[in-house]
Order: structure tokens, then sequence, then C-alpha cells
């Protein structure tokens, strides 16, 4: 038995090599890995969420025109232009108190028929008076029972005033008014009445210091205020009280026969 040769005795251990032809292949390959490593590096900085930025992507507002059905309760909220109430008012057609104005009164005693004067006030003497702007036709009988009838007619002609239906306004409200201060008469019936011109009302009453009663209708037909009173003789509150009914009556229907002429 020999001594051990001294080359082999101080050789230190190491890791097996791989033989020397594969070592190209091997390097390329980690060079491979540690670029790919250094790409994914990059992209890990600039996308430092990775699934929570994609989620936070996928669940962001949506766009603006999906936007507007969404009310923001601290915004003021806007609509399309409307028309301004000047131009509205200047392209609606006009009322028909305005697009035609009545231009001229009737004869003073031409609106009511012979016939019906005849029935109301039998044996009547007639009188009248008239201009252009102011008619009144009175009816009285002649006989033993007094019968009175009375029709007049006010104009607000276009020609006198810039305003003709707004003045015949304002006088049918004084005549309504005054009907309720009346102090020469005792009011029994005060009332609005319908389908009679524009607008109308009727009133029944009894002259004090007088046996008579009247029934009254009192209209506005466009820029023209007529007033119809019939009037009777009642001798006392009960003979009155009967012929309310017939003197409103009598003198609606000759209101409505005035009327028609005014078309």
């Amino acid at each position: 038995m020999g001594l051990p040769r001294p080359s082999e005795f101080q050789r230190v251990y190491s890791a097996p090599e791989p033989p020397s032809g594969r070592r190209p292949r091997l390097l390329a390959v980690v060079v491979a890995l540690v670029a790919f490593a250094l790409a994914a590096g990059a992209v890990f900085v600039l996308a430092p969420g990775g699934d929570d930025g994609e989620r936070a992507a996928s669940t962001s507002s949506p766009p603006d025109e999906d936007r507007g059905s969404v009310t923001d309760p601290g915004a003021t909220p806007t609509s399309s232009p409307s028309p301004s109430p000047s131009r509205s008012r200047a392209s609606a057609s006009p009322s028909p108190d305005t697009a035609h104005p009545i231009t001229s009164l009737p004869p003073p005693c031409g609106s009511v028929p012979r016939a019906t004067v005849a029935r109301l006030v039998p044996n009547a003497q007639q009188r009248e008076s008239s201009n252009s702007t102011l008619t009144t036709c009175t009816y009285s009988s002649t006989g033993k029972d007094f019968r009175w009838l009375r029709v007049e007619a006010h104009l607000y002609a276009p020609a006198d005033t810039a305003t003709p239906v707004q003045d015949a306004r304002s006088y049918y409200g004084a005549q309504w008014t005054q009907a309720h201060e009346a102090t020469l008469e005792r009011t029994v019936r005060l009332e609005r009445e319908r389908g009679l011109g524009d607008e109308a009302f009727r009133w029944f009453k009894m002259d004090k210091g007088q046996p008579t009663v009247v029934g009254q209708v009192t209209m506005r037909i466009r820029n023209v205020v007529v007033t119809v009173a019939y009037s009777e003789q009642a001798r006392d509150a009960a003979a009155a009280r009967d012929r309310e009914n017939a003197c409103l009556s009598n003198a609606g229907a000759v209101a409505r026969e005035v009327r028609g002429r005014f078309g």
C-alpha cells in the first residue's frame, strides 16, 4: 500500500459541471429569463394595482351621454327654452270680444218686434231718443193696467276709444255695483244670468213709495251694454212676490230678442 498521489489528495470538492457542449444554450435560457423578469417588473411599476387596477377600470363612471339620466341634487335643473310670454300672446289669435267690435247701434225702437210690444204693453205709447253711442226706447201703456218697457243701449265705439270692450266691461261692472247699493228700490232678487251675451245679471226690485215692481236684465255684448226693464203695478208685497218670475221672464225674453239684433 503506497502513499496517495499529491494532486488527487489536495483537490477541493465542487458540484459536477455539465458537459462543455451545453453551456452556451443554458446561458441563453438564463439571459432570457432575466430579461422576462425585468420586463415583468416594468409592467408592475406601470400598473401597480394589478387586478385591482383592472377592476377600477371596469367600474368607472359611465360616459357623458349616460350621465344625463342621473339627477344631481346640487345642480340647477335645465330645460329646453320656452317662448316668452310676449311672443306667445302675440301669436295667439284675438278673442271674439276684440275680433269683431260693434261699430253702430240699431234704431232705438227697432230691436223689439211689434208683436212682443203688443203682448207686454197693450196700446203702448212709444218714445225714443238716440245719438251715436246711446239709444233709448220706452213703451208705456195708456190703458187701465199700468205696463212699462224700456230698452237702453250704450255703445263704446272703436272710433272713440282704443279699448272699447274694456270700457264696456267697466260700465257693466259699475251697473252691477250700483244694483247692490240701490237706495230708491227695494231689491228682492239680484243674480248673475248665464247664456245671455258675454255677461249678464237680472234684478227684481220694488219701487219705494210707488206700487210698482220692475224686472230688469243688464247684459254686455262685446263693446255694447244693453239694459231691458219691464214694470207692472203691484199694490202690496204679496202682489209683488206673485209677479217676480213673470216680470223677470218678460225682461229676459226681450233681452234675447235685442241680443239677436247684434249678430
